[in-house]
C-alpha cells in the first residue's frame, strides 16, 4: 500500500526534484519506507498500521514538518529477510524515501539494518527485539525503538528471582529472538538466584509448534517453574494443550509478551491466570497521553488500541521529532538528530531516549500477572518498568557493540 500522490504526479515530482535547485526540493512531502511482515503477523501489524496512519495525519493536519507533509510507502515482506532486503532497495531507489522503518520479526529486522549500513540509509527499526540489532550487528545507521529481549527479560527475572522455584524450563520459537530471549533469562536469573537449575528446553519451529510434544517434553522434566516466549497462534496452542494436560499446575510461568492484547485477547476465557508477564494494560491505563490516544485511535477505528498501535504511533513521533531536530532529510543529519532524541509516549510516562551509545531506546514496558475478568485475560497488579533502568552501563555497552 502506497500512501502517496497519483503516480503520474510523483513521476512529474521526482523529475522536477533532478532538475531544481534543492531549495525547490525540500517543497515535496517526506517520503518514509515501511517496511513490516504485515500478512504474516496480522494480529501486531493491522493496529500497527492504523496507529501509524493516525499519527501520519495528525502531524499533516498540524501543519507537518515546517510545511512538509509526510507520506509513507508500505511494503509487506511476508516475515521474509530476502524479500524485506528486496523492498528497501526498490524503495531507496525507486521510489526515493529518506529513510527506512519497520520490521517486526527479529532475523527480518537484521537483514534490513545489514541493508542499511552497506547503503548508508537511515533505518527506524520500530519492533524487532533481538540485542544483536543494537549490540553484537549493530551500526550506524540504524535505532531500535521498542524494549530488547535483555530489557524485557531483565524485568522479568526481577519477579522471577522473588518464587521460590529452582528448577526451571524453558520454551521458545527456534529463531534469532527466541534463542536470544532465553539466553538472557538464563543468564539474569542465574546471577540473580546462583542454586536455580534449568532442567529443559523447547525450541519450536516459528509458527509450527507441536503443542502436545512440546507439552509432554516439558512435563517430562518435572521443572517448577516455566519461562515461554511464545507468542500469536503458539501461544495459543501451547495454552490450551499445557492445561488440558495440567502443565500449568502447580507451576509459575513467566512469560514474555504474553500480557499484550494481541495474544491475550484471543485466548479469551481460556487465558491462563497468574502469569507473571510483560504486556499493555490498554484499559485501565489512565496517564494524560494515554487517554488521549486511547480514544483517538477508539474514535476512528472502533476498537481498543494494541501493542502494536502503541509502536507504530510512537515510531512516528519519533521520526517527526527526528526531522524537526535535524532540519532536513540528509543521512547524516537526520542520524545525529536521532543520538540522544528525546520524544513523548502514547504510554504518556515519562519521555524517551534514543541512547547515543548503542541507538537503543529507552521505552519502557508492563510489567503483571495475568487474570481472568468477565471471560477474557487482562493485565493486573501491573506495574511500568522505564526501560533506563534495565539497560547495562555503558562500560558494557563498549564490550557487546562493535564502533560505528
Amino acid at each position: 500500500m502506497t500512501i502517496a500522490l497519483p503516480r503520474r504526479a510523483a513521476l512529474l515530482g521526482a523529475a522536477a526534484t533532478l532538475a531544481a535547485p534543492a531549495v525547490h526540493a525540500q517543497e515535496g512531502p517526506i517520503r518514509i519506507g515501511e517496511i513490516n511482515s504485515y500478512s504474516a503477523q496480522p494480529a501486531f501489524l493491522t493496529p500497527y498500521r492504523n496507529a501509524w496512519m493516525m499519527a501520519q495525519d495528525e502531524v499533516n493536519a498540524a501543519g507537518g514538518i515546517n510545511g512538509r507533509r509526510i507520506e509513507t510507502v508500505f511494503r509487506d515482506d511476508g516475515g521474509r529477510p530476502e524479500d524485506a532486503v528486496r523492498h528497501a532497495g526498490e524503495l531507496v531507489n525507486n521510489e526515493r524515501v529518506a529513510l527506512l522503518s519497520g520490521g517486526f520479526l527479529s532475523n527480518v529486522g537484521l537483514a534490513v539494518a545489514d541493508f542499511a549500513n552497506q547503503n548508508r540509509r537511515l533505518y527506524v527499526a520500530s519492533e524487532p527485539l533481538t540485542d544483536a540489532l543494537v549490540w553484537a550487528r549493530g551500526n550506524r545507521f540504524t535505532f531500535r525503538l521498542r524494549p530488547s529481549t535483555y530489557m524485557q527479560c531483565a524485568m522479568l527475572v526481577e519477579e522471577a528471582a522473588k518464587l521460590p522455584a529452582r528448577r526451571w524450563a524453558t520454551v521458545a520459537p527456534n529463531y534469532e529472538y527466541g534463542q536470544s530471549a532465553v539466553r538472557w533469562f538464563k543468564e539474569l536469573l542465574t546471577r540473580a538466584k546462583p542454586d536455580v537449575q534449568f532442567v529443559a528446553e523447547q525450541f519450536p519451529a516459528l509458527g509450527r509448534i507441536d503443542a502436545g510434544a512440546t507439552v509432554q517434553a516439558l512435563a517430562g522434566a518435572n521443572p517448577e517453574a516455566i519461562f515461554n516466549v511464545t507468542f500469536g497462534a503458539d501461544l495459543t496452542n501451547f495454552v490450551r494443550q499445557g492445561s488440558t494436560r495440567g502443565l500449568f499446575e502447580r507451576r509459575s510461568v513467566v512469560s514474555l509478551l504474553t500480557g499484550e492484547p494481541e495474544y491475550l485477547d484471543p485466548l479469551g476465557d481460556e487465558a491462563p491466570e497468574g502469569w507473571i508477564v510483560t504486556g499493555y494494560p490498554w484499559e485501565e491505563l489512565n496517564t494524560e497521553g494515554h487517554t488521549r490516544f486511547r480514544e483517538n485511535y477508539r474514535r476512528r477505528f472502533n476498537t481498543h488500541p494494541r501493542l502494536g498501535s502503541v509502536v507504530a504511533y510512537d515510531t512516528v513521533s519519533a521520526i517527526v521529532a527526528m526531522l524537526r531536530k535535524s532540519g532536513g532529510t540528509g543521512t547524516d543529519a537526520m542520524i545525529e538528530a536521532m543520538r540522544g532524541l528525546t520524544f513523548p509516549t502514547a504510554f504518556g510516562e515519562a519521555e524517551v531516549e534514543f541512547r547515543a551509545i548503542d541507538h537503543q531506546s529507552t521505552l519502557g514496558a508492563y510489567i503483571g500477572r495475568t487474570a481472568l475478568r468477565r471471560g477474557r485475560g487482562v493485565m493486573v497488579d501491573w506495574r511500568y518498568a522505564d526501560g533506563r533502568n534495565y539497560l547495562p552501563t555503558d562500560e558494557v555497552v563498549r564490550t557487546l557493540r562493535p564502533q560505528g
